[in-house]
């Protein structure tokens, strides 16, 4: 019987996916599920829905275990998949909303950027408290991370929390699906390999039954029928570099100098008929939106007006397919965040990279890729000096290093003088201080602490 702690539970709609997709693997069917968040209220909401979806499916076996206690999630577990949102939508809106202030206009700010950078800063005490936890409740457990920002979580916790720790995103999957449709591909019968840094990750060899597609990508771009309205930026960026992105177009459109200045063709490069074509503050937006719907879907759900996911329906997301490899051995093949060990050779040692993995019951295994194309390296290079301030200011507390980050930021660079960045980070310090314990005078800082080596479990 697996023990599957997911920290951060109260995600309503991911929560229930996951828990489906492992439940789509017959093994899995007594998994003990210890679901734990801060929220009571959102725990106890997800905690009856997932009941209720399960008993549905006939999974009366699945055990449910909910807590407000991380300790108690954590102890004994085989893995802990993390799923949190540090600060909530509260702390969100100020990520979004002070930057504004300053011109800065950032689509979703989860990533990179001042609410990226920010969001880090209050995620990642968090993450090495899980870790900590772990050490002691649960040391050969496997830390499966989707909280963002996915690249600087996942350094920090390498470098501080002492446990095998991977990231996981589904920008690649997504991506994938994209080419093929616009190529008129099965997806199945497209081969791709995708590697960079977590949301700036590119498409660098795209074949079908042998014959090289990148030569064909942007005219099929271009001529397709809806994507030029839905994906300005993200084809310019194939026009300019001769490869595609994994993200969306909002969030491509916020890593990069060139298209979120206010100007007279901004507007070009956003599509403003939905959230993630690059509205500014879109996200933020949808997520408000979003929670009211899930009260309102709540008893429907619960009374059958509305269907739960069925049993087999399974989403793309790597957690089930990695846990099913190391569990059973069958093999898995996905992009994860991982660390740079001369993986990406043009790109520094100890980041966080996204490439291709293989998983067995021996592990995960890395691919090797050698280097990426020089405009990618060097847009991957810009972001990952933010990435190493950021997480070097969130494991010591040093406030100027969180203004040297965000006045590197590309977009920010854009946009700010050195006056404005300055004053804009201490404004986002002061309305953000109740969720940044170690730049309050909590002495809350880590040693580095040596990355497990064992191969039970993960490379």
């Amino acid at each position: 019987m697996l023990k599957i702690a997911m920290i951060g539970a109260g995600s309503i709609g991911f929560t229930r996916r996951l828990i489906m997709d492992l439940m789509a693997v017959p093994e899995f069917r007594d998994t003990e599920f210890r679901l734990m968040d801060i929220d009571k209220d959102n725990l106890d909401m997800v905690t009856t829905l997932s009941r209720h979806m399960l008993d549905v499916n006939g999974l009366n076996e699945v055990t449910l275990v909910a807590t407000t206690n991380q300790r108690e999630a954590i102890k004994d577990a085989d893995y802990v998949i993390c799923l949190a949102r540090v600060g909530g939508l509260e702390a969100y809106r100020h990520d979004i909303e002070i930057p504004l202030k300053y011109g800065v206009e950032q689509c979703v700010g989860d990533t990179l950027g001042p609410g990226g950078v920010f969001f880090a800063l209050r995620t990642i005490p968090v993450l090495l408290d899980i870790a900590r936890d772990m050490r002691e409740l649960a040391p050969d457990a496997l830390l499966l991370n989707y909280s963002n920002p996915m690249a600087m979580n996942t350094w920090a916790v390498r470098r501080a929390g002492g446990v095998r720790v991977v990231g996981l995103c589904h920008g690649v999957q997504h991506g994938h699906e994209q080419i093929a449709e616009a190529l008129g591909i099965p997806q199945d019968e497209l081969d791709q390999v995708c590697a960079g840094i977590n949301h700036q990750t590119w498409f660098v060899k795209l074949t079908h039954k042998g014959e090289d597609m990148l030569p064909k990508l942007l005219n099929a771009f271009e001529n397709h029928p809806t994507l030029p309205q839905t994906e300005p930026c993200r084809i310019d960026v194939l026009r300019r570099f001769g490869y595609y992105s994994t993200e969306s177009n909002g969030h491509l459109s916020e890593y990069l100098p060139w298209y979120r200045k206010k100007s007279a063709d901004m507007d070009k490069w956003i599509n403003d008929k939905e959230w993630i074509g690059g509205v500014t503050a879109g996200y933020l937006e949808h997520c408000l939106t979003r929670f009211e719907d899930y009260k309102a879907m709540y008893p429907k759900w619960l009374s059958g007006e509305l269907e739960s996911i069925p049993l087999g329906q399974r989403s793309e997301e790597h957690g089930s397919y990695i846990i099913e490899a190391l569990e059973t051995g069958r093999v898995y093949r996905g992009n994860f965040n991982i660390e740079n060990k001369g993986l990406i050779t043009n790109l520094p040692d100890g980041c966080t990279i996204e490439i291709p993995c293989y998983v067995d019951r021996n592990g995960i295994a890395p691919t090797w890729i050698g280097d990426l194309p020089l405009a990618c390296a060097a847009t991957c290079r810009a972001s990952v000096s933010v990435q190493e301030m950021a997480v070097e200011a969130a494991l010591t507390g040093n406030r100027e290093l969180v203004k040297q980050a965000i006045l590197h930021d590309p977009l920010t660079a854009a946009i700010c003088s050195t006056e404005q960045v300055w004053s804009m980070v201490d404004e986002m310090f002061d309305a953000l201080a109740p969720w940044l314990p170690q730049f309050n005078g909590e002495n809350r800082a880590w040693q580095d602490i040596p990355q497990p080596q064992s191969l039970n479990k993960v490379f």
